[in-house]
């Protein structure tokens, strides 16, 4: 984690760098703004990462120049297969998004089957045949 938090870590540098030299030249507001929450993103996540590989009790595999594939083996988690729910969230979201362009009673429909439906893609394996 700490190769990341250094690549992180200079593209917050870069960012620190280019704003004040942007806000400078141009003036533009929006462009500033966005350089300045790009650079605090960048902050946030390299400060994450070199924190955290530095809480680690030994480096990671792919952080030692003498690591080997098989080191990394093993079950990284459970990916649901066969599920519909995803879908389900994704035509719900639009359906917000619709809904806040057109009308708010749309907008609250959605909000409803987002609902609905991130509860059941959060529940979906407590219950039924494939309950754990």
């Amino acid at each position: 984690m700490r190769t990341e938090g250094i690549v992180f870590a200079v593209i917050t540098v870069f960012f620190a760098v280019v704003t004040p030299v942007y806000w400078f030249m141009s003036g533009d507001p929006t462009g500033t703004t966005a350089l300045v929450l790009s650079f605090g993103l960048g902050f946030l996540v390299a400060f994450y990462l070199l924190f955290t590989a530095r809480r680690l009790p030994a480096p990671r595999p792919e952080d030692r120049s003498d690591g080997e594939i098989y080191e990394m083996a093993g079950e990284y988690g459970f990916f649901s297969p066969h599920s519909w729910w995803p879908l389900a969230v994704a035509v719900s979201g639009a359906v917000v998004f619709l809904g806040l362009v057109f009308g708010w009673w749309l907008f609250l429909i959605g909000v409803a089957l987002a609902t609905i439906a991130v509860v059941g893609f959060v529940f979906e394996y407590y219950r039924g045949e494939h309950a754990h």
